[in-house]
């Protein structure tokens, strides 16, 4: 640890620390009542009260000495794109309660927690193939055969590979929902135009699923339920605005193909 943040006051390490936690917490996927009993479990280890206001963006933390409420520090961080990394939300709660059980200090939460951001997404060919087998699959539990299931795999792991490639780029991410659900349907309208696939169009509603925003929405729903209106807004605005980009790039494909029975 350098020298600049020895000297900080120790309250301002507490303060940076459960910030840091909690933002790595909501851009991982994690409702903001689950933020708050993680950070609140940690800060009770370290003898501190906490104030808290989340939004989508950012959130504020105060944080004051139970000892001496006079001794109190207050920051702000602006959060990058969200995500799902369930990985981190499994051992940052792992984290907390072992912090509570074992009391441990300060610096071995911070070390502990920085090894935890580093945990790595599975390897993206292995989510790509996953990802369009749960598709063919749900393809098949629709009713389609194999040809549709074929048609669904190959869509889905082409349109998911698309939104890879267009998010590494830093393309806007309506951007990158709208292709991907355009390649996707593109490839499945291919199936319903020529007719290969006993229900083609089973491949058609089933392959674009990967898109479904299931973690904004339902996190928008535990958000409303706990109280926290405004985030519970702002992510049930993102997940619809998502679906109207996933429908922008069905309807556009649909088109194109001249479908008019799906």
């Amino acid at each position: 640890m350098n020298m600049e943040l020895d000297d900080k006051p120790q309250i301002e390490k507490y303060n940076e620390l459960l910030l840091d936690i909690g933002s790595t917490l909501m851009i991982s996927g994690a409702n903001c009542g689950r933020i708050d009993r993680n950070i609140k479990r940690i800060a009770d280890v370290f003898g501190v009260d906490i104030e808290s206001f989340f939004s989508f963006n950012g959130i504020i933390l105060t944080t004051k000495m139970k000892n001496n409420p006079s001794e109190k520090a207050t920051h702000y961080k602006r959060l990058p794109s969200h995500g799902v990394h369930f990985g981190i939300l499994t051992e940052t709660s792992l984290l907390s309660w072992r912090a509570v059980s074992d009391g441990l200090s300060y610096q071995e939460i911070f070390d502990e927690f920085e090894q935890i951001k580093k945990i790595k997404h599975h390897n993206r060919y292995q989510t790509l193939f996953l990802v369009a087998l749960a598709c063919s699959c749900l393809c098949l539990i629709a009713g389609g055969n194999y040809v549709d299931a074929s048609f669904s795999f190959v869509a889905s792991f082409l349109g998911l590979f698309t939104r890879q490639e267009m998010m590494k780029r830093k393309f806007n991410l309506m951007i990158a929902m709208s292709l991907a659900s355009f390649v996707t349907c593109f490839i499945c309208s291919i199936n319903v135009f020529t007719f290969m696939g006993e229900m083609p169009e089973k491949a058609l509603a089933t392959g674009v699923l990967y898109l479904i925003p299931g973690v904004p929405l339902v996190n928008g729903v535990i958000d409303f339920i706990e109280g926290y209106v405004t985030t519970g807004i702002a992510r049930g605005f993102q997940a619809g605005f998502v679906l109207l980009c996933i429908a922008v790039g069905m309807a556009i494909s649909i088109l194109i193909f001249g479908i008019n029975n799906f």
